[in-house]
């Protein structure tokens, strides 16, 4: 079902109203989706699922010695894989930001408190 004329109309507006009112949410929601970033970096996160695997292989090997070391690093070596692969999905997803001068949180306020009364 298409939208109407007046749907389209009123979704530009709320896409321009987010975009003036709060401009990070605005670009992580309009950012790469999951399938692209995993496109952009197939060695990163190969690397990070063969960790994964392989401490994962250590732990339960820890856990059938019953040798409590070898369970211990195959943990590690499970959250190692873990962080990279969180790692490489977020970096290749962020965008990078242009650097504002920092304003204290009551100008910010003030700011925010002028636009919404004046429109």
């Amino acid at each position: 079902m298409a939208l109407s004329d007046r749907e389209r109309r009123l979704l530009a507006e709320m896409e321009a109203a987010l975009a003036s009112d709060d401009p990070r949410l605005q670009s992580t929601l309009s950012g790469g989706d999951t399938a692209t970033l995993i496109r952009k970096a197939p060695r990163s996160l190969f690397l990070a699922g063969g960790l994964i695997l392989i401490g994962i292989a250590i732990l339960f090997t820890g856990l059938i010695s019953q040798i409590a070391p070898i369970g211990v690093a195959g943990f590690i070596v499970t959250l190692v894989g873990l962080l990279m692969a969180l790692r490489s999905l977020s970096v290749k997803g962020s965008t990078p930001r242009a650097s504002r001068p920092k304003r204290s949180l009551n100008d910010r306020l003030q700011e925010r408190w002028d636009r919404r009364s004046f429109e």
